[in-house]
């Protein structure tokens, strides 16, 4: 059954075009045409209008938990799916379930998990993030010490499988040998760097042997320094791509405006290291053996150590519009195309272009989100 759209504004290629005719098939884009062509098809019937301004669906690279679940408490497929019913109604069409330091019993669950969802072809799951347990003790945030170590053939052969979609890992470089990010890379998995205290030249080493992104900028990591550039030097030389937390407790937001200058919304990409309190009522969740507690839009443990965020896709969004400067279509960029180009997935996501998915959202002149089609079906959004 095709399904007929007519958008009054769509951001295509960087750039937005007025009064487009959205042709959908099967979930995905069949055609895109001016509504002046389209009327002289008189046999077609258009079946939705939208009248505000219609942008890519968000794709979030780091979402621990949401909806009241969190992935590394529960990796099951029931867990990802309470997770993509709350990060949708938000704007993220298209997420990577983010599993961050544990024991490899619950790392091979997690890739089980995401194995039944590619399986079922999940509208929101592309692959897997594991961020750790291959980390710097010194820059661990709230990850356990007790689970860091480094990297072990039973885990490189979880990272490697061939069933869980696209693999995106988290390492510090000091803990991992080049060799192995050259190996990963090799088979197609996606090295980030991050929770890392590494000088320059050891990060500088690992994006020379294969690394291509840089796990929430700034946020533990190495910083720049007059001697020492640093992780966070590294990052902001090289064309690499930084994940960046805008919901201004992580970062302040001149940092962010800085790092937007110099990397650009191609190479730099919003995302939100969702807790389980996204999307969830509860204001205190359960951590390992400890609890995280939101207080207004901050989640801390009871240490009072920055734990995740309860910031949604649509959220940082808007926070990097209003209180950053940056254009509409330049943060829709940093929400959609660039993870999609980053993660590999831009053949199918990432943009509203003929063969790619109907994945797209409906803002009004307010930025305020009113409509989420995923797969070409509207589904519910927060507002």
């Amino acid at each position: 059954m095709k399904t007929i759209i007519l958008a009054e504004k769509v951001l295509m290629n960087g750039a937005w075009q007025h009064n487009q005719v959205l042709s959908i098939e099967k979930g995905v884009i069949a055609d895109i045409a001016p509504l002046s062509y389209f009327k002289k098809d008189a046999t077609a019937t258009i079946n939705e209008r939208i009248r505000g301004a219609v942008i890519p669906g968000y794709i979030d690279t780091q979402v621990n938990g949401g909806g009241g679940a969190m992935f590394n408490h529960a990796p099951t497929l029931e867990s990802i799916n309470v997770m993509a019913e709350a990060h949708l109604k938000y704007g993220t069409t298209t997420l990577f379930p983010t599993l961050i330091t544990d024991d490899i019993d619950t790392i091979e669950q997690a890739a089980d998990a995401v194995s039944e969802a590619i399986a079922q072809a999940h509208p929101s799951v592309e692959g897997v993030h594991f961020e750790g347990p291959h980390l710097s003790v010194e820059k661990k945030g709230v990850h356990l010490p007790r689970y860091i170590r480094a990297l072990s053939d039973r885990e490189l052969a979880t990272y490697t499988r061939r069933d869980i979609g696209q693999v995106l890992i988290t390492v510090a470089p000091e803990n991992v040998p080049c060799d192995i990010i050259r190996d990963l890379v090799g088979q197609g998995v996606i090295v980030a760097l991050g929770h890392s205290n590494a000088p320059f030249e050891t990060v500088q080493n690992a994006l020379d042997a294969g690394a291509s992104g840089f796990t929430h900028l700034y946020n533990a990591m190495s910083p720049l320094t007059s001697r020492e550039p640093g992780m966070v030097g590294a990052a902001l030389l090289n064309n690499s791509v930084c994940g960046i937390i805008v919901d201004h407790h992580h970062i302040h937001p001149k940092a962010v405006e800085l790092a937007y200058k110099v990397k650009g919304p191609h190479q730099l990409m919003l995302v939100t290291d969702a807790m389980a309190h996204v999307g969830a009522s509860d204001d205190t969740i359960a951590f390992f053996d400890t609890h995280i507690t939101r207080q207004g839009n901050k989640l801390t443990t009871p240490d009072g150590t920055l734990a995740g965020s309860c910031l949604d896709m649509h959220g940082a969004v808007t926070n990097s519009i209003n209180d950053i400067n940056i254009a509409l279509e330049h943060a829709s960029t940093m929400a959609s195309a660039t993870p999609a180009r980053f993660t590999k997935i831009h053949d199918r996501v990432g943009e509203i272009e003929v063969g790619k998915r109907a994945n797209f959202l409906a803002i009004n002149n307010e930025n305020t989100l009113l409509e989420v089609w995923q797969n070409g079906i509207k589904r519910l959004c927060a507002n």
